[in-house]
């Protein structure tokens, strides 16, 4: 990664994110005599506590945050950093604005991974304008010369809300300031990676700098151990991917914030409730073709429930909008199947009303029944292949 870069600027979540993804990368860019920069977005205030002589600073946000940012001190020192900085502070600031903190936002694991907590704090990293988060960063970029700057993929490695709004912020401010992009492989071995870097030689500093964040980490042999009793290899091979501009993917819909996931049930719901009544009203629709009488609006009406269910279970990595547009067709058919005060009803006793009730319910199990192909897609896409050795700009 060192090639024709000579200031790099890492941007972290939490203390000790830095000596997990990046830690061997950091200590030999300083070895080779590039300007690090590490710049850490939060104190860690909600973090879990290992050691049992620690357990007192669970019970005191504050407490915990100083004893993480004298082991983030710590860290630096082995790994050779001499800036570091935390976001929002005098020097991670943008200009005529007053320092501020950005607070640990904290996150629950979910069914489908790591959730933001039900009530963000006010000043939490993920409570904050996002645009905020992006120029903090883009002063840092400005102000250290960064010719790359290097953070989290759009998933956040493993999903962390404050490591996708340190993504989302990173990435952005790095197009802004036209500064190439390198996002961390969290596993270590993504084959499309184009700067791979072997750390063997530094292991024992990335190493030391790993057991200096004893709060989160208990480092055993060549593995550590975390809060949530993972267990992780102490990698020897940190990859990166340099993301092009304007090539940002969609989120993972259980990565979405809460509004979004709620604006999109709501327009699945809606969207489905409006075909289901359009369509309702003209299934009864025949046309002469030929010579032979074809049930045009049937056709036609089946086809647009199948796109729509198709089309967004193609598009998105979840089931959830499919079903909601399926509960919206089919709950709009079974009410206006039923009859109307004058008697009269817009779905009668014939074939093609039989064929029109429930051909939807079959498509609808066919379409939500089938593998997730749009996220396969998705992976297919996000890891194309770069060509290896790009110069920087």
């Amino acid at each position: 990664m060192h090639d024709s870069l000579e200031r790099v600027l890492f941007v972290h979540a939490h203390p000790d994110d830095e000596s997990i993804t990046t830690g061997g990368t950091i200590a030999k860019l300083v070895d080779e005599g590039a300007q690090v920069t590490v710049l850490t977005c939060t104190r860690g205030e909600s973090g879990e506590v290992i050691p049992a002589d620690l357990q007192h600073l669970l019970d005191d946000q504050e407490a915990l945050a100083a004893h993480r940012s004298t082991e983030l001190a710590e860290a630096m020192r082995l790994l050779g950093v001499t800036d570091h900085r935390w976001l929002g502070a005098a020097d991670a600031r943008m200009i005529d604005r007053a320092p501020r903190r950005y607070r640990d936002s904290g996150m629950v694991w979910g069914e489908a991974g790591p959730e933001p907590i039900a009530e963000l704090p006010a000043d939490a990293l993920c409570a904050a304008e996002p645009g905020e988060i992006a120029a903090d960063i883009a002063t840092v970029i400005a102000t250290t010369g960064a010719t790359a700057v290097v953070s989290y993929d759009a998933y956040g490695g493993y999903g962390h809300p404050d490591h996708i709004a340190a993504h989302d912020a990173a990435r952005h401010a790095a197009e802004v300031m036209g500064v190439p992009y390198y996002a961390i492989d969290p596993t270590g071995r993504d084959a499309a990676a184009n700067r791979v870097v072997d750390v063997t030689d530094v292991l024992d500093r990335k190493t030391a700098a790993l057991h200096a964040h004893r709060s989160q980490l208990t480092v055993d042999g060549d593995r550590m151990f975390m809060p949530g009793g993972q267990i992780e290899p102490i990698r020897t091979v940190e990859s990166f991917r340099r993301l092009d501009r304007h090539r940002t993917l969609p989120r993972p819909w259980a990565e979405q914030p809460w509004r979004i996931r709620i604006l999109g049930v709501a327009a699945a719901l809606l969207g489905g409730a409006a075909v289901g009544a359009l369509a309702t009203v003209a299934h009864q629709t025949r046309s002469s073709i030929a010579g032979i009488d074809v049930p045009v609006g049937l056709i036609v009406g089946l086809l647009i429930v199948a796109a729509l269910l198709a089309g967004l279970r193609i598009l998105c990595d979840t089931r959830h909008l499919s079903g909601f547009a399926a509960l919206g067709i089919l709950g709009t058919i079974a009410a206006l199947s039923l009859e109307s005060a004058g008697g009269s009803v817009l779905i009668p006793d014939t074939v093609p009303a039989y064929y029109w009730i429930y051909g939807p319910v079959i498509i609808a199990a066919v379409v939500l029944a089938w593998p997730k192909f749009g996220q396969l897609e998705r992976d297919k896409i996000d890891r194309t292949p770069q060509p290896k050795g790009t110069p920087a700009p």
